[in-house]
């Protein structure tokens, strides 16, 4: 990882992280990493960055967003966050914390998810230095464009954000990084986990070849190909695409249902073949894919989604796999993952929270996050180590004081 050596800036205010309720998990092992550092850079470094606040046995502020029987609600702190520098977590996806409604048992949506954000930033009342949101899954991103008379909803929640004094705003994979030109003159980050899908993927299996021959990368649809390219660029290889053709005469579920996926590329026949897009929704167009790269000889069948968010079950998945549609399935922890997931022997998580602790530690130090947004370097390193060994170290990546890496 990126030289450590290079936070000497004194904070930008004391560290505090606000995890809300459908992003806990992720917040403290988050909140773990930075609670580590800090304490190993406490010891090794110069202490004129070392502020009163440093050193604290968490950082993460307790919040709340309790709902009175008519479904209304409220943000309330039971921390002091005068003069911090915030950090708020949020999953808008995580569909498996309910609530009570008029005694019915409902499950939170993502709108109520991004109301419990604004409530928070307005219990925070502007006493903080500086409020950062962290929304890995970016609220609203598959309504980032109009095709006819619709609501701009992303566009509008980035406002929304920002003229409540949100300074800096960070996701992951937005499905359209341009949804910040909503907000030109604020932070807003759309961060790629390419890097922790090679080293998941290179680490858990060791037969793979890297070559043109053996390999090629494939686009699910158009707009994931800017994904697969970059992918590809690194490992050298091919890339494929399946283009979407739709009925525009209907709308099932709010889209125009897909009739086919039709296939641009050269042969996969032989070839493993690495399937690579910004989320599993159902996870029907991703199977229909891996289906039909099967039915053209393919190999092996990858499938790696920045988000699983599994809508429809995860059976269907349990039926590739056992059909010889897919080999495995990774997805981040960015997202709430159910328990049976895990136990799938189709499945396998890229780790992100170290990376996340990483992006927290250096912005609140106000230093350069460029490395950590362009791996290249890294991906390079791990690469060429997978080609000489077919496996990689786990000595290459670790938590770092100021001399480590």
């Amino acid at each position: 990882m990126p030289d450590a050596s290079k936070l000497v800036n004194i904070p930008v205010g004391g560290l505090g992280i606000i995890a809300h309720k459908s992003c806990d998990a992720l917040g403290k092992k988050v909140d773990n990493y930075l609670v580590k550092w800090r304490k190993e850079r406490s010891e090794k470094s110069d202490t004129s960055i070392i502020t009163d606040d440093y050193l604290l046995p968490t950082y993460l502020l307790e919040s709340e967003c309790p709902r009175f029987a008519s479904g209304e609600a409220k943000g309330a702190l039971k921390s002091s966050v005068r003069g911090k520098d915030l950090y708020i977590l949020v999953d808008v996806t995580n569909d498996h914390i309910s609530y009570n409604l008029g005694g019915r048992c409902v499950p939170m949506s993502p709108d109520e998810h991004y109301q419990d954000l604004k409530r928070i930033i307005a219990a925070i009342g502007g006493k903080s230095t500086r409020i950062n949101v962290i929304m890995p899954f970016l609220y609203e991103s598959r309504q980032h464009k109009r095709s006819s008379r619709e609501s701009l909803d992303c566009a509008i929640a980035l406002q929304e954000l920002v003229a409540m004094g949100v300074d800096n705003i960070i996701t992951f994979d937005a499905h359209d990084p341009r949804v910040q030109n909503a907000i030109p003159l604020h932070g807003f980050e759309s961060v790629m986990p390419t890097y922790q899908f090679i080293k998941c993927l290179l680490r858990s299996t060791s037969d793979l070849t890297l070559d043109s021959d053996n390999l090629m990368i494939i686009s699910p649809d158009e707009g994931a190909m800017h994904r697969a390219i970059y992918f590809a660029n690194h490992f050298g290889v091919d890339v494929g695409m399946f283009y979407k053709r739709r009925d525009y005469t209907r709308i099932v579920n709010g889209k125009n249902p897909i009739v086919a996926h039709e296939f641009l590329g050269d042969s996969v026949e032989g070839k493993d073949v690495i399937i690579i897009d910004d989320m599993i929704a159902s996870g029907e167009s991703m199977i229909d894919v891996a289906k039909q790269l099967k039915a053209r000889n393919a190999k092996r069948v990858y499938c790696l989604a920045t988000f699983g968010l599994f809508t429809a079950g995860l059976e269907v998945f349990d039926e590739a796999k056992e059909k010889g549609y897919i080999e495995k399935v990774i997805t981040t922890n960015l997202t709430h993952l159910p328990e049976e997931l895990l136990d799938r022997d189709w499945f396998m998580l890229a780790e992100m929270s170290k990376y996340v602790a990483y992006l927290i530690d250096h912005l609140n130090h106000d230093a350069s996050i460029s490395e950590l947004l362009d791996p290249s370097e890294r991906i390079q390193a791990r690469i060429n180590e997978y080609k000489e060994k077919h496996t990689i170290s786990d000595n290459y990546e670790r938590p770092f004081a100021f001399n480590h890496e």
